[in-house]
């Protein structure tokens, strides 16, 4: 089975910087894409950004110049950057990634539980 695990979040001023960290286990399986979604407050899970395993980004227009996803494939791991933060970025971010289990010769998608990130003055 997979796990992911969080770790980063906290409150920040506006303008201020947070890195989010995404450790994946399950020693099994290969992790494709790697990335983060949030949901703000009475809002949807929206997508904020993703890698694949190649290293090639997307990223949410509300983010683009501000955050900066990246990984560590020989640790299973995604980090995200978020600078410039403003109060609208204050949300729960979760973490996913499609893994690939060659047990099963498929692919599931798994999430993290969610960190906090708190943006306010």
């Amino acid at each position: 089975q997979v796990q992911l695990v969080e770790s980063g979040g906290g409150l920040v001023q506006p303008g201020g910087s947070l890195r989010l960290s995404c450790g994946a286990s399950g020693s099994r399986f290969s992790f494709n894409t790697m990335g983060w979604y949030r949901r703000a407050p009475g809002k949807e899970r929206d997508f904020v950004a993703v890698i694949t395993s190649s290293s090639r980004t997307n990223y949410a227009d509300s983010v683009k110049g501000r955050f900066t996803i990246s990984r560590d494939n020989a640790k299973n791991t995604v980090y995200l950057q978020m600078n410039d933060l403003k109060p609208e970025d204050t949300a729960v971010y979760y973490c996913r990634t499609t893994a690939w289990d060659p047990l099963i010769s498929s692919e599931y998608t798994y999430w993290g539980q969610g960190t906090q990130v708190t943006v306010s003055s």
